[in-house]
């Protein structure tokens, strides 16, 4: 996979934050809306099943997401995505990210949560929730865009 060295420090970014909501949450604890988010409810008629299923999985759930999110930002860094050393000379050269099967897939759960947070810190719930004119939904487009290319790299690697 490939991308601008921009948009690899960007990603880093985002993906950084991702990490710091996270680490924010506490064992068991989903009074956060978007880390609520990433753990669904299991049995949506049964809110005890519910619960209890969820306190039985979410740490080891959300250990996963961090572990995939570390894993993308780790691969970035190797890849020379460093946003310090971004500048306007070299912010469009691509930035070469090979991928295998496992790594292509970690970065598709890390993307889909990250992009799930920032669906509920915007108030997405349906595709109709989608306001145009506000740019914080350019960023989520963009991860929409980036997780169909993965997609794809995944086709293109069980060929």
């Amino acid at each position: 996979m490939e991308m601008t060295r921009i948009e690899a420090a960007h990603l880093m970014g985002l993906v950084g934050q991702f990490l710091e909501v996270l680490d924010a949450s506490a064992p068991g604890d989903s009074t956060d809306p978007a880390v609520a988010r990433l753990t669904p409810d299991a049995y949506p008629e049964d809110a005890d099943a519910s619960a209890e299923f969820r306190t039985m999985t979410q740490s080891e759930l959300l250990d996963r997401r961090a572990s995939d999110a570390r894993s993308v930002l780790a691969q970035l860094a190797l890849a020379g995505a460093d946003p310090d050393g971004l500048t306007d000379d070299n912010a469009l050269d691509t930035v070469a990210l090979p991928l295998t099967v496992d790594d292509a897939s970690a970065w598709l759960r890390a993307l889909a949560s990250l992009r799930l947070v920032l669906a509920e810190r915007l108030g997405v719930s349906s595709e109709d929730d989608h306001d145009e004119d506000d740019q914080r939904f350019a960023i989520y487009d963009w991860l929409g865009y980036r997780l169909d290319a993965l997609v794809q790299e995944i086709d293109a690697l069980d060929d």
